[in-house]
């Protein structure tokens, strides 16, 4: 029987995550300010066909399974990468009271564009905020580190975009953020999982040591849709 997790994206949009879908049928994208995947029930013919009219206009989506996709020739494949699919299995963690860690805002938004595109956690765009419970981390009135929720495929929560600034790497926020999302989303009766690239060692040892499993390789496709 197949796991929520072989298809999070879809599952997230509609289940956890569906305030935020643009759907049709079997096929839905998250809203294009927020962030650029689409997920399909099938990924077959019929619901690439689908995606093609339900998108406002060409452009670049992403898409995530653990099986190779057999895309549209009219699709551009601009990338395709590994990833480990993981999922907490510790306990619940405590409270960590060495780190002051604020809950982000839409006032934050800029300082969050900026450290994302300095260290390219994932895509974070204008409204990604939007999936709400994102914290951070400031020394000097700046954010410094971040994390939040991304995907929501009940009754799985994704933990994404953890990033520190490189001037602050080895202090300790990355795990404190990472701990404090665990726990925020265990106390909500709810699962934490993530993604990371595979070739990304250094932070799955940070994941591993904070208690998450392999559960699965997945395979992302950045692709440039035709309308």
């Amino acid at each position: 029987m197949p796991h929520v997790l072989d298809n999070p994206i879809y599952n997230a949009l509609i289940s956890g995550s569906q305030k935020l879908s643009v759907a049709q049928g079997s096929v839905s994208h998250f809203r294009r300010d927020v962030a650029p995947f689409a997920g399909l029930k099938n990924l077959d013919e019929a619901d690439f066909a689908v995606l093609e009219q339900l998108i406002a206009e060409s452009g670049v989506y992403v898409l995530f399974s653990p099986q190779k996709i057999k895309f549209p020739q009219s699709w551009q494949i601009l990338r395709s990468f590994e990833m480990k699919q993981m999922i907490y299995e510790g306990p619940v963690p405590a409270n960590d009271t060495r780190q002051q860690i604020i809950d982000l805002d839409d006032s934050h938004v800029p300082e969050m564009l900026a450290l994302t595109q300095l260290t390219v956690p994932g895509p974070f765009l204008d409204r990604t905020i939007e999936f709400g419970n994102y914290t951070g981390i400031f020394t000097d009135d700046k954010l410094v580190a971040m994390a939040g929720q991304r995907m929501q495929p009940s009754p799985y929560i994704e933990i994404s975009a953890v990033c520190t600034h490189p001037d602050h790497l080895g202090k300790g926020y990355a795990a404190a953020l990472l701990n404090e999302q665990i726990r925020r989303i265990m106390n909500d009766g709810n699962i934490p999982f993530l993604h990371v690239l595979a070739d990304n060692h250094s932070a799955i040892r940070v994941y591993e040591r904070a208690g998450f499993k392999n559960h699965q390789q997945m395979l992302g496709y950045v692709c440039n849709i035709p309308k």
